[in-house]
């Protein structure tokens, strides 16, 4: 086959949508198919390009393991506020249109959502084209902004949400990350549509646990019980409720727990001034966004891993990425989302639940993890066999690869063998692309 990928983030952005469409994307590749990824300049989150790449209006293509990849020119915007966000985003779509008239006719289109736009623009990419749409979605435009308060304007909500149902009924096959966002796409459309849902994911042979311990000497971490937050600090994840949590903890005496933030996002500058401003630095370090490859590393150096967002009842449909890389490393999660994902972790046994938004709730979790050594031991050898056996790479991207041909009407005459992950070498988070 044919595939045209259109995703705003892509390696060696860091976030869970650019680790989802390269680990697929590399697997199809493998697999025999070709593949085409249309995507921005790398420059999430701050809107500064990164090193070895430009924004220009002539774009820039590089082979990355295989895939081809077209970087089309964007209105650049670091990822906070409002009224810029949406000018990068609608230059995307615009853009990515116009690049993909120059581009060979594939046999199905893959857009992902969000943002809301890079959807948009897959639909009429798939009309131009005249192929068959797959939409991801992988969060629900526009209640996820009208949650977090990023937009307020009802009559522009209206018309936001007039258009998502618009989207949804353009696809010729709807994919979701979760049961929850299905059944909310669902309650949205009047007609029934075909709705798949396959999860996140991990690369078990890049998440394999390890006694590198170089990440707790590089932030003068050692002898403490280390809890690390790690991904985006936005508006979503409600990550005050830490420094409320490091204040009851020093409150207590109780300075051998220390809590890590390894990313960025919208929230983190003012968490930090936050910080500074109660005297926590001694409990709570942010080290900002670290290189794709070191996570592994940091994981293994976490006594624990914290995965929270709001306590709003949207973000109860949302199964974060991380919670799959936190359980193949062995570490124990303390989990602060409702709904699909904590039940997941709870079947898996790799957990300790907190409330979310209390910090009450959490430090009597992390205190929990940081006295109790045999239970903690127990929750780490569970959650990797749990994802090991289920919630593997190489057969999500086999489960896709397997409704792609279906939707592109194309018989599998073989099943795929979507291959092993590659060797670290190879990945784009490690070794720098083939640019020209």
């Amino acid at each position: 086959m044919k595939i045209l990928f259109l995703s705003h983030y892509f390696p060696p952005e860091v976030n869970a949508p650019a680790s989802r469409t390269y680990e697929h994307c590399k697997r199809w590749v493998d697999a025999g198919h070709d593949v085409t990824v249309l995507t921005c300049a790398p420059n999430c989150p701050d809107g500064v390009v990164f090193e070895g790449y430009s924004n220009r209006f002539r774009g820039q293509t590089e082979n990355v393991d295989g895939i081809h990849v077209v970087r089309v020119w964007t209105y650049l915007a670091a990822n906070r506020g409002t009224t810029r966000r949406i000018a990068n985003y609608l230059s995307y779509m615009v853009v990515a249109i116009w690049a993909s008239l120059r581009l060979s006719r594939p046999d199905v289109v893959i857009a992902t959502s969000p943002q809301f736009f890079c959807g948009w623009a897959g639909v009429l990419v798939s009309w131009l084209k005249r192929r068959p749409l797959v939409l991801e979605i992988r969060d629900i435009w526009p209640e996820s902004i009208e949650a977090v308060g990023a937009l307020r304007n009802r009559r522009l909500l209206r018309f936001l949400g007039f258009l998502e149902r618009c989207m949804y009924a353009a696809a010729n096959h709807i994919v979701t990350v979760g049961h929850g966002y299905r059944d909310r796409i669902v309650s949205k459309l009047s007609q029934p549509r075909g709705i798949s849902v396959i999860t996140n994911g991990v690369d078990v042979n890049l998440f394999q646990p390890t006694e590198d311990q170089r990440f707790r000497h590089e932030w003068d971490l050692e002898g403490c019980f280390v809890c690390s937050y790690i991904g985006t600090i936005g508006m979503a994840h409600g990550l005050e409720v830490v420094l409320r949590a490091a204040r009851q903890l020093q409150q207590r005496g109780r300075s051998d727990i220390r809590f890590c933030f390894v990313g960025d996002g919208a929230d983190r500058q003012r968490l930090e001034e936050q910080c500074r401003r109660d005297g926590l630095e001694n409990m709570v370090v942010f080290t900002g966004r670290q290189p794709r490859e070191e996570i592994p590393y940091i994981l293994s150096a976490s006594d624990a891993c914290l995965i929270h967002l709001k306590g709003c009842d949207l973000f109860s449909s949302v199964i974060p990425s991380k919670i799959f890389e936190t359980m193949a490393m062995g570490r124990p999660v303390i989990m602060g989302v409702r709904g699909e994902a904590r039940e997941l972790v709870l079947q898996a046994g790799a957990c300790i639940e907190m409330e979310p938004d209390s910090a009450t709730s959490l430090v009597a979790a992390v205190e929990k993890l940081a006295d109790d050594e045999p239970f903690r031991r127990k929750l780490e050898s569970a959650g990797r066999d749990f994802v090991a056996t289920k919630y593997t790479r190489d057969q999500l991207a086999a489960e896709y690869l397997e409704l792609l041909h279906h939707v592109a009407g194309i018989e599998l005459e073989v099943q795929p063998r979507c291959g092993a992950a590659p060797p670290l070498i190879n990945n784009p988070m490690t070794a720098s692309a083939n640019k020209r």
